[in-house]
């Protein structure tokens, strides 16, 4: 055997030896008669308690989307703030002044966000600064005013998805013409 191959086998039998002492290492039981772990379950699942606080209910949706408003409307460039509260969800809307560069408008709503954290229904509240979304929030909050919160929100939501889903020309059906008029 020449040195070349001597230094191979050399190499060779190191890692074995080392992959077998990897081995022998991961298989072998507590030290000092100590017992595996009791709060694993056979599948290998621990179980941990909730420790995040819930949302509070929203009794008062009415009293609870002026309160927020309110919130909203004292942060410094918001000009005005609409707020919808439907069942235990809250989504405020915030107009800045027109021209307001992206930057400028992310930092208002983080504002007006730390702004509802300290409320206890607002640390939940959805917070959008789009126009548009803003503008139908207060639609769907003046249905509400006016009694009609079911349908005045079905409108908007249509609205609002006729907006975000594409349309796709090949599902394009031209009108049909009545050839009777």
């Amino acid at each position: 055997m020449n040195r070349k191959e001597r230094k191979q086998v050399r190499k060779f039998v190191a890692l074995i030896m080392l992959l077998s002492a990897v081995l022998t290492g991961c298989t072998q039981s507590p030290k000092n008669g100590a017992a595996p772990p009791q709060n694993v379950d056979p599948n290998h699942q621990v179980q941990v308690n909730q420790t995040a606080p819930q949302k509070k209910e929203i009794t008062d949706p009415a009293g609870v989307a002026q309160r927020l408003e309110q919130i909203a409307g004292s942060v410094p460039n918001v000009e005005s703030a609409n707020c919808v509260v439907f069942g235990n969800t809250a989504v405020v809307g915030i107009n800045v002044p027109q021209g307001m560069d992206r930057a400028k408008v992310g930092t208002v709503k983080l504002s007006v966000a730390e702004a509802l954290k300290h409320d206890p229904y607002g640390v939940d509240a959805l917070v959008t600064a789009d126009m548009d979304l803003a503008e139908r929030l207060r639609r769907v909050r003046d249905h509400v005013m006016n009694g009609r919160p079911i349908n005045g929100f079905a409108e908007e939501m249509a609205a609002i998805i006729g907006r975000i889903v594409p349309q796709v020309p090949r599902d394009v059906v031209p009108p049909q013409t009545n050839p009777n008029r």
